[in-house]
């Protein structure tokens, strides 16, 4: 019997990628001074680099990679809320909130 949550299938990816671009889309910005702004939007880009990785990965079949990369995109949105640059407005199932 195999378990089909420890396999990385193309349809988990995209699960994940659809989630990082949920959060992506509703977290905002809360920066107070402008060497936040630039640290934020250097996070925002390795977000978004990560996610074009991803889907650069699944689209040539390297699930593995894909995931990981997607897990790594989301991770970037997910600090900048929790470090406070972002404000995930309460939403604990896309954020570790602070």
């Amino acid at each position: 019997m195999s378990d089909n949550g420890n396999i990385v299938s193309k349809e988990k990816v995209q699960k994940y990628l659809d989630l990082t671009a949920e959060a992506r889309m509703k977290a905002t910005s809360i920066t107070k001074n402008t060497e936040d702004e630039n640290r934020l939007k250097a996070m925002l880009r390795m977000c978004d680099d990560y996610q074009k990785d991803a889907l650069y990965f699944m689209n040539n079949g390297d699930l593995v990679r894909a995931f990981g990369a997607i897990n790594y995109a989301h991770a970037w949105i997910d600090a900048a809320v929790r470090i406070g640059l972002l404000d995930g407005h309460g939403d604990d199932r896309l954020f570790t909130l602070p």
